[in-house]
Order: C-alpha cells, then structure tokens, then sequence
C-alpha cells in the first residue's frame, strides 16, 4: 500500500513514516505544504494521502480537492487535532473519504488507512459523533419542499439511518437480517440516489436534507 504523508511538522512527518514503514506499508513522500502535496500527488500516484486539515500554502481542504485531479485514485485520509473541528464537514464535501485524530493509536491510523484504500470511509469514532452532531446543531433545518431530496425506498431508508449511525456493512446485515453483498448493493444505490462520493458525504447529505 502506497502512502504519501503532508504535514507541516517535520517531527510528526518522521514518527508518523516509521510507524508505516514498520508495519509494511510504503511511504512513498513528504510534504510539508499544500503544493508539495499536489505535486508529489500527481508525481508518486499514492493508494492514500494522510493530510493535515491545517496543511500551510492552502487549506488541507482545498489540497484535497487539487489531489482529487491530480491523482484520481488517491483517496484523501484528512488527519485532525480535535474532533470539534469545524472544517472536517467541509473537508468531507471536498473529497476527503474520513478523518482521523492525531494521536490516534498506532493500530486505529493503520485501520483508517487500510479502510480508505479499500475504498470504505474512515472516522475515529470521536470524529463520526461529532461530525453528525455538529450538522445536526448548525446547518439550517430543510425546508417544507422535498422535490429535491432523492426517492428512497423503505430498505434504503433504513440502511441510509444505520450509515448514519456510523455502522459498517457487516453490521448492517446483521441488524436487518440481509447478506452483506445486499447491503453492499443497496449502499451503492443509496450513494448514487445522494451523489456522494462516500458513506461520511451520504451521512451529511442526509442529515442536511432531513431524510434521517
């Protein structure tokens, strides 16, 4: 697994790197800016790009949005100091497939990581709480008209609130008494239905729209 790491701190950077390095994963580059990590986006094509949410040159949140060009098939991990951060909602709508605490633990960042480049979303718990309470609390209510809010079925609708909850597919199967390539199907659906790139957008698209 190919990984590029963008961080301001050089000391982080370091640690973070021979973490990875240890437990067999590639780093394939450093960047200590937003431009750096666009080139060497473009330049190494990673599997996943750790990026500071703070990155200097440029928010993290606008790099994420440059790498999504530059390197198509990188999927962006934004990595944060607190869960209250106000800029992780924007950094999910920019393409930023989770966010993980900075002092996560060793096993947690290899977990995220792993998730991301399987394509799944990736949020320390702290993070998904937070994230769905701050839509919650600060984004308007929706209005009285629902033309705009996509047509879902019932079952969509209950996978749609267990992705809410921050549950994995595994879970939702259980939980509805489906197999996991159904639930695997019926989230592909429900993503396509609310034009989100992942399961954390489709989460905060459908607290936004008041569907959940």
């Amino acid at each position: 697994m190919r990984v590029l790491i963008v961080d301001a701190q050089a000391l982080f950077r370091r640690g973070l790197r021979e973490h990875l390095e240890a437990s067999g994963l590639d780093v394939v580059g450093e960047a200590e800016d937003a431009a750096g990590a666009v080139a060497l986006s473009a330049e190494t094509e990673p599997d996943v790009v750790l990026m500071d949410i703070s990155t200097p040159g440029g928010s993290g949140i606008d790099a994420t949005r440059k790498v999504r060009v530059a390197a198509p098939r990188a999927r962006v991990l934004m990595m944060t100091v607190s869960a209250e951060e106000e800029l992780i909602v924007d950094a999910i709508m920019a393409g930023a497939c989770g966010c993980l605490l900075k002092d996560s633990e060793g096993d947690q960042i290899l977990a995220a990581i792993a998730a991301a480049a399987a394509g799944e979303s990736a949020l320390s718990p702290r993070i998904a709480s937070a994230l769905i309470e701050r839509v919650r609390e600060h984004e308007p209510p929706p209005g009285s008209s629902a033309a705009d809010r996509p047509t879902l079925t019932s079952r969509e609708h209950e996978v749609l609130s267990l992705i809410v909850e921050g549950k994995e597919n595994n879970e939702i199967a259980a939980e509805l008494v489906i197999s996991s390539e159904t639930v695997k199907t019926h989230v592909s659906t429900v993503l396509e239905k609310l034009e989100a790139d992942n399961r954390v957008q489709a989460a905060v698209k459908a607290v936004r729209a008041g569907l959940v």
